[in-house]
C-alpha cells in the first residue's frame, strides 16, 4: 500500500487502509527502528492525524519522561508557555529538541483549537532521561504540599538521589558510577523512602481526595511509581544485571500506557519498535528481555495493534561512545543484510508503503516467515515478524531531524555544546 508522502500536512486518503487494519483496537503502537530520525517523526504525526480525524483518538502517549509530560499536555490544550521552553522541559531523553516535534505539537494545539475534541499529551517513560529520581521526587513533593500539608519528606531522600542525578541525557552514563559511590546504607534508606512514601498516598488516598482532584492524587501516585522503578533500575545496573533493568522498565511503561487508558478512549501510542513489538527484544550483549508490547498484547489482546517500521538507508542514531561529544547520528550500511525484515522490505517496493502482515497471501506470508531479524539502528535483534508486529511501515531512506534552535535554547548546557558541535551531512 504505498504511501504518497510523509508530509503531516499532506492529504491522507492514501492511508484509508488503517480503516480495516487498525479495526476497533484501542491502542495503536507506532514504532521506530531509532530516534531522531526526521521521516518517522513525519510517519507518527501523519498517522496521528489520520486516526484523530477519522476515528476520534484522544490521547497521543510517547516514549518520554510521564513527569515532565504534563507541561507539553498543558500547552497543547491552550498554555501560554513558549514552545521551545516546552519542548525542552516536557520531554526527556532529547527528544522534543527538534523541528518535527514543533510542527507535531503545533498540529495538536490547533486541532484543540477549532475541532469538536482534543488530543491529550502523554509521557510513558521513567523522569530525568532515566538518568534522575529528582523530577518524580519533585512531582510528588508539590502534589503533598497540598495533599498531606503537614508531612514532611525525609529530606535524606532527596539528598541521595541528588547524589547521582544527571542533568541530560548526556551525562546519563556518569549516573551509574555516580550511584555506585553512594553508601550501601544510603541507598537502601532511598528504596525504604521511596517504599514509605508509596504506601503512604495508597492508604490516605481518601483523604487526600479531600483536599485535591482525582486527577491530581493519580498522577502523582504514578510518578511516584515510575520513580520507585527508576530506582530500582539503578540498583539492577549496580549489581551488573542490564536485563533487569530492561525488565523494570518495560512493566512499569505498560503499566503507564495501561493508566492512560483508564482516561482516554483509544491512543497512539508511540515508541521503538523494540517496546512495542510482541517479540523480545534482544539487545548487544544481554539475553532475550520481555517488552513492553508484549505485557500489553497479554493484557489488551485485540485492542493492542503494532504498526512496526523498517528503513533501508540514509543516517541513524549513533551507538557509539563518540555520540556523547557530538556525533549524533551515524550512515546506515549500503544495503540492509540479506535475511532482515528491512533488506526483504527494501527488495518490495522502491517508495515508502505499508503492508498488513495479518493480510498476506500463503506464499508472501512464508517469505516473511523466513526473516528472523530485523535492524534498530546500526545493530540487528532477532524476531518473527508476523508475531511481532501487525503492519510495517517501509522507508526506503531515512535523515536526521531539524534541531530546533528554539528548543536547544532551553537545553542544558551540555546539551546544547554536543549539538553544536554535530555537522548534519
Amino acid at each position: 500500500m504505498p504511501l504518497r508522502t510523509l508530509d503531516p500536512t499532506g492529504p491522507l486518503d492514501d492511508l484509508e487502509w488503517l480503516d480495516q487494519a487498525i479495526g476497533d483496537a484501542r491502542v495503536v503502537a507506532i514504532g521506530e527502528s531509532a530516534h531522531y530520525n526526521g521521516e518517522f517523526f513525519q510517519l507518527r504525526h501523519r498517522l496521528l492525524r489520520y486516526l484523530v480525524e477519522r476515528h476520534g483518538f484522544s490521547a497521543y502517549a510517547m516514549e518520554s519522561g510521564f513527569v515532565e509530560g504534563q507541561l507539553i499536555d498543558h500547552w497543547v490544550r491552550g498554555g501560554e508557555d513558549r514552545l521551545g521552553q516546552v519542548m525542552a522541559n516536557g520531554t526527556t531523553s532529547l527528544m522534543g529538541l527538534w523541528t518535527q516535534m514543533r510542527t507535531h505539537l503545533e498540529w495538536m494545539r490547533q486541532h484543540h483549537r477549532t475541532a469538536s475534541h482534543s488530543v491529550g499529551f502523554y509521557g510513558i517513560d521513567m523522569p530525568g532521561s532515566m538518568a534522575s529520581l529528582l523530577p518524580g521526587l519533585d512531582a510528588v513533593s508539590a502534589y503533598l504540599a497540598d495533599a498531606d500539608p503537614e508531612f514532611r519528606i525525609d529530606p535524606s531522600i532527596r539528598e541521595t538521589a541528588s547524589a547521582f542525578a544527571a542533568v541530560s541525557a548526556f551525562s546519563a552514563p556518569a549516573a551509574i558510577p555516580a550511584y555506585a559511590n553512594v553508601a550501601d546504607e544510603c541507598r537502601d534508606a532511598l528504596t525504604a523512602g521511596l517504599a514509605d512514601l508509596t504506601a503512604r498516598m495508597t492508604s490516605r488516598r481518601l483523604d487526600y481526595l479531600r483536599l485535591t482532584t482525582a486527577d491530581a492524587y493519580e498522577r502523582a501516585l504514578r510518578a511516584l511509581n515510575i520513580t520507585a522503578t527508576l530506582d530500582a533500575m539503578f540498583r539492577e545496573l549496580s549489581h551488573g544485571n542490564a536485563q533487569g533493568m530492561m525488565l523494570n522498565r518495560e512493566a512499569t511503561i505498560a503499566d503507564t500506557v495501561e493508566w492512560i487508558l483508564r482516561k482516554e478512549d483509544r491512543i497512539v501510542l508511540a515508541a521503538h519498535n523494540g517496546h512495542v513489538q510482541r517479540w523480545p527484544i534482544t539487545l548487544p550483549g544481554m539475553p532475550p528481555s520481555t517488552t513492553m508490547g508484549m505485557h500489553l498484547a497479554d493484557r489488551l489482546g485485540e485492542d493492542y495493534l503494532v504498526i512496526g517500521t523498517t528503513s533501508a538507508t540514509g543516517q541513524t542514531l549513533n551507538t557509539a561512545p563518540d555520540f556523547f561529544t557530538g556525533k549524533l547520528f551515524t550512515e546506515l550500511e549500503t544495503a540492509p543484510r540479506s535475511g532482515s525484515l528491512d533488506a526483504l522490505m527494501a527488495a518490495s517496493h522502491d517508495g515508502p508503503f505499508a503492508t498488513d502482515l495479518r493480510r498476506l497471501s500463503p506464499a508472501d506470508a512464508t517469505t516473511v516467515r523466513a526473516v528472523s531479524q530485523q535492524r534498530f539502528g546500526t545493530f540487528y535483534s532477532g524476531l518473527s515478524p508476523l508475531e511481532a508486529f501487525d503492519v510495517i511501515v517501509h522507508l526506503p531512506h531515512v535523515t536526521p531531524a531539524g534541531a530546533d534552535r528554539a528548543a536547544l535554547a532551553h537545553a542544558p548546557r551540555e546539551v546544547q555544546e554536543a549539538f553544536s558541535r554535530w555537522k548534519p551531512a
